[in-house]
């Protein structure tokens, strides 16, 4: 298989996960995502969950959607979400809370170790 075919399935593949991520801050795993909204944002912890469902949804469905021409640019911005989530990470595991089966500390630091990797496939999954 061509090396375009397989990046275009890679990507797709991501833009699946970021919808159905973000239908699940909808709905579903609303209260589990709170618990990685840092105390610091100045927005109230539902309505940030509630946002980043949105964005998510949106991303994954340019990410699934746009033209090859945009493909870049669109990977870049997803790696931007990902980078810019992150906090929320670390606040999981620094405030020691549980969700999404992460209920211990090595949990929760194994976890920050995967968000360079979405950054990753979303920057590989869309370059020229």
């Amino acid at each position: 298989m061509e090396k375009q075919k397989i990046k275009k399935i890679v990507r797709i593949a991501l833009g699946a996960n970021l919808v159905i991520a973000g239908i699940s801050h909808l709905t579903f795993a609303r209260k589990a995502f709170r618990a990685q909204v840092p105390k610091w944002v100045p927005l109230k912890k539902d309505d940030t969950v509630l946002y980043s469902g949105f964005a998510e949804i949106a991303l994954g469905s340019a990410l699934i959607f746009t033209p090859e021409k945009y493909a870049e640019s669109t990977g870049k911005l997803a790696a931007a979400f990902f980078v810019a989530v992150f906090p929320g990470n670390i606040a999981q595991y620094t405030n020691h809370r549980d969700a999404f089966g992460l209920d211990t500390d090595h949990k929760r630091l194994a976890r920050l170790f995967f968000q360079p990797l979405l950054v990753l496939w979303a920057l590989k999954s869309t370059s020229k």
